[in-house]
């Protein structure tokens, strides 16, 4: 029998606690039985908020009971003062409990001990994969966060871990919450209407015809608490640049709506053109403010110049996609202006009109669509016209807006949940999965290949590009 690191006794239960949100610390090992009737949650290492926000709602088909392995410090404890505040809300307060095991070996403990039949990953990125790849040969559901892969090196281990999970039957699902996302679900509906789009162009390198801009920010407030990112959030060989993190969003959202349920083949479908990286740069005193750390750490202080970290965050790709022109930017910046905050924009380019997603100060930053005629306006607006009637019988209240020769979609508050609402979303839809595994769509392992071959392979470009150009 393996030797187990002693379970963690001594958390400070006035921080992480209150009756209202059970801390179990429980040595007995391998008690818990699984609940024919329930799904039961495990959650892996917690290294990044998003873990918590799968917990902001609770599920009739999963047990209250979750059981959390990972290292003790500030990113589980973190984990549970979040989970700790939703059980503790005024309204709609969840009753999550959790049994929480600590220790260095906490990956082969969950494996072996499994008081759960479901994973949840989200933190650290570069190991992701492998901890995906453990649970899943265990025989285990997996919930996980983007991204999977950050590196070229590690897209077979993806194709690997897929094809084992669809031969065992075993839903491996991506938290892909953008495409819950209200504006996402009606751009997606408008650029595959033929009266109201016509045919998608191809575009060309000087003007694609998709092109999206996605701004996230270093220092923002979640779930009405500052965030505290780890220091490693910043040493791009564990988390990632910009587009193998977050433009992970942008690629899946361009996939979806510009190709609905349609498999894409990386291999033949996708040509990269051009890519870039640059640095978002940060001081010392900024670094502490988000993380708590005073130094710099070691595994970032080949790109501390002048006292200030390069943060290599940020990207451009150009490539095609079955030959339609994509241009995609990916940017982190510090902190949002008041009022302001992180930001998606894209626009579809077609035979008749150009659908558009803008978030700027004209829309009091707040994601809004419109649709630009390129010919025949008066024939494209009564499609729309027709299209949002017709779409009334699902999100009710929708209405049309001309302006200035455009056309502005009216979308009523109510369907405007919030990127944390999401979650729950995604959740619901995995959960589906799990109780029916193959009732997932061919489409979604597939375009999850060709996403992340985009984004890694995007991002050995723009190093292989910036490398070319010191060397000149």
């Amino acid at each position: 029998m393996r030797s187990h690191q002693p379970y963690e006794n001594k958390i400070d239960f006035a921080l992480c606690c209150d009756p209202a949100a059970t801390l179990l610390i429980s040595p007995e090992r391998g008690r818990l039985n699984l609940c024919s009737m329930q799904i039961r949650l495990m959650v892996l290492d917690p290294g990044h908020f998003h873990a918590s926000l799968v917990q902001k709602e609770m599920y009739t088909e999963l047990a209250r009971r979750v059981s959390v392995y990972a290292p003790l410090g500030n990113e589980v404890l973190d984990y549970l003062n979040r989970v700790r505040a939703f059980n503790a809300r005024r309204d709609d307060p969840t009753n999550w409990e959790i049994d929480l095991h600590t220790g260095a070996d906490f990956v082969e403990r969950m494996i072996e001990e499994r008081p759960g039949n479901v994973v949840v990953l989200s933190g650290r990125n570069r190991p992701k994969i492998d901890r995906i790849e453990a649970a899943v040969k265990a025989g285990l559901h997996v919930l996980a966060d983007k991204p999977w892969i950050v590196s070229p090196a590690d897209f077979p281990k993806l194709v690997s871990l897929l094809n084992e999970a669809e031969k065992r039957d075993i839903a491996a699902y991506d938290i892909m919450t953008e495409r819950f996302e209200i504006t996402s679900i009606l751009q997606r509906e408008l650029v595959n209407d033929e009266g109201v789009f016509g045919k998608l162009l191809d575009g060309r390198d000087t003007e694609p015809a998709v092109t999206a801009r996605s701004v996230h920010h270093l220092m923002k407030m979640v779930a009405g608490a500052p965030i505290r990112r780890p220091a490693w959030f910043f040493d791009v060989n564990e988390y990632g640049e910009g587009l193998a993190d977050v433009g992970t969003h942008v690629v899946d959202l361009v996939q979806w709506t510009a190709f609905p349920d349609q498999v894409l083949d990386y291999r033949n479908d996708i040509r990269l053109l051009a890519a870039e990286h640059w640095p978002t740069i940060l001081s010392q005193t900024q670094f502490e403010r988000v993380t708590g750390e005073r130094e710099f750490p070691q595994s970032v202080a080949a790109q501390v110049k002048v006292g200030k970290l390069e943060y290599f965050c940020n990207n451009s790709v150009d490539y095609t996609l079955r030959g339609v022109h994509v241009r995609l930017s990916i940017l982190w910046e510090w902190e949002a202006p008041e009022g302001t905050g992180d930001s998606y924009e894209a626009t579809f380019r077609g035979s008749k009109s150009r659908i558009e997603l803008r978030q700027g100060r004209e829309e009091r930053f707040v994601p809004e669509l419109y649709i630009v005629a390129e010919s025949s306006p008066h024939e494209v607006f009564e499609k729309l016209r027709r299209k949002v009637s017709a779409l009334n019988a699902t999100y009710e209240g929708l209405a049309v807006e001309m302006a200035a020769g455009e056309a502005h979609l009216v979308i009523p508050e109510r369907y405007r949940v919030g990127h944390e609402a999401h979650f729950a979303q995604v959740t619901r839809q995995f959960l589906e999965y799990v109780k029916a595994p193959r009732t997932m769509p061919a489409w979604e392992k597939a375009n999850m290949l060709a996403k992340y071959f985009v984004t890694v392979k995007g991002v050995e470009l723009a190093s292989a590009s910036a490398m070319s150009v010191a060397g000149d």
